[in-house]
């Protein structure tokens, strides 16, 4: 007698699309309940496929899935939220492709993270009602460094743990983040942080909601930000991620966020 296969049934959100053979393709899903997971949709590339629009990249989907040797099956799917906002143009696609791939670099397979999911979640919905995506996108980076385990020091000296006031303080990727003007020794690589940039993170780690009300920052406020940021990421990833690479060639393209 053959054995049973066991199923299960799962929300995710399709982090990648790859495709394999004439007519499948192999997703890489975000789920609530099992973390990173990779599994086939068999047939999805043909025309009078049931499920191909259930699976798009960013979708939000109710799926039923079978377990397999080495990928699991997509046997049904059902659309919850298409987040279409996100196609108005560009720029907001490249913004929701660099949030996926930060979401499946910074993720185990199998392993949870409810609170991981509810944020990309929250993520996709901003980006796809906002209009300059600038602060939505920092917000996410500085919340997913939190629930994996990697949450930049913002409030105290790395070294010597003392509340950092405003000056000449110092932001170390290699330590986690800020040393005082007395400790910068400690990491002679660590780049300089401005007050307001300093705020700005502070308050997107501490106070997201409120925030995210702000109106435009100065341009050179939001290059530092995104700098520091930048580099802390790759240092924790010990890549680039590959989108960055686009968003940086788009900024000075028709796509480009408004200029404040």
């Amino acid at each position: 007698m053959s054995r049973p296969i066991r199923v299960y049934r799962s929300e995710a959100v399709v982090l990648k699309a790859q495709d394999y053979g004439e007519a499948d393709r192999i997703l890489t899903l975000y789920t609530p309940a099992h973390g990173k997971v990779r599994a086939i949709a068999k047939g999805v590339r043909r025309t009078k496929s049931r499920t191909s629009g259930h699976v798009d990249l960013f979708t939000r989907s109710n799926l039923l899935i079978a377990v397999g040797r080495q990928l699991d099956i997509i046997t049904q799917a059902e659309t919850v939220e298409t987040f279409a906002g996100l196609r108005r143009n560009l720029w907001h696609v490249a913004q929701a492709t660099y949030i996926v791939e930060l979401v499946e670099g910074f993720s185990a397979e199998e392993l949870a993270n409810h609170g991981l999911y509810t944020l990309l979640i929250d993520t996709l919905r901003r980006l796809a009602t906002s209009d300059d995506p600038f602060l939505a996108v920092r917000a996410c980076e500085l919340q997913l460094l939190g629930l994996t385990g990697y949450q930049p020091q913002l409030f105290r000296c790395l070294h010597c743990n003392e509340r950092i006031e405003p000056g000449s303080n110092r932001f170390s990727a290699r330590l986690g983040g800020v040393l005082c003007p007395a400790c910068e020794a400690s990491d002679r690589t660590a780049a300089p942080v401005s007050v307001d940039a300093l705020k700005v993170m502070r308050n997107l780690q501490t106070n997201e909601q409120a925030m995210l009300r702000v109106g435009p920052l100065a341009q050179n406020v939001q290059r530092e930000v995104e700098k520091r940021l930048q580099e802390y990421i790759v240092y924790r990833l010990e890549r680039r991620v590959r989108s960055v690479t686009f968003l940086d060639r788009l900024r000075s393209d028709v796509f480009a966020p408004p200029q404040s």
